[in-house]
């Protein structure tokens, strides 16, 4: 049974930086594209980030680029979003997608997900 879990998020002000973490197990980490996705209250949840199984293919959606960078250690098991220049804007729940494929596509929704953590950006 795969199971994808998040960690990491938590309440900083405008400005500050959070990193969070993603790993999933029931799977061979390394075949699959992965991407972080984030939902405000009351909205659709988006694609932001996403990375190819070998990390050398990255995408982002225009609201965090230049802010936030997608990584994974493939080693660990490990998926990440390092998030710089927090704006308010960003408060949503953020979740971790697993595709199933090598690739990944930030405007599709990916075959696993996790249960999210809450990101909240105080002014």
């Amino acid at each position: 049974q795969v199971q994808v879990v998040e960690s990491g998020g938590g309440s900083v002000q405008a400005g500050g930086s959070l990193r969070l973490s993603c790993t999933a197990s029931g799977l061979t980490f390394n075949d699959y594209g992965m991407g972080w996705f984030r939902q405000e209250a009351g909205k659709q949840r988006e694609g932001i980030a996403c990375i190819s199984w070998s990390g050398g293919t990255t995408y982002y959606a225009d609201s965090v680029k230049g802010r936030f960078t997608v990584s994974r250690d493939n080693d660990k098991n490990m998926m990440y979003l390092q998030m710089n220049s927090l704006k308010p804007s960003d408060t949503a729940k953020y979740y971790c997608g697993v595709y199933p494929t090598l690739v990944c596509r930030i405007y599709e929704d990916p075959k696993h997900w996790g249960r999210g953590t809450q990101v909240t950006v105080s002014s």
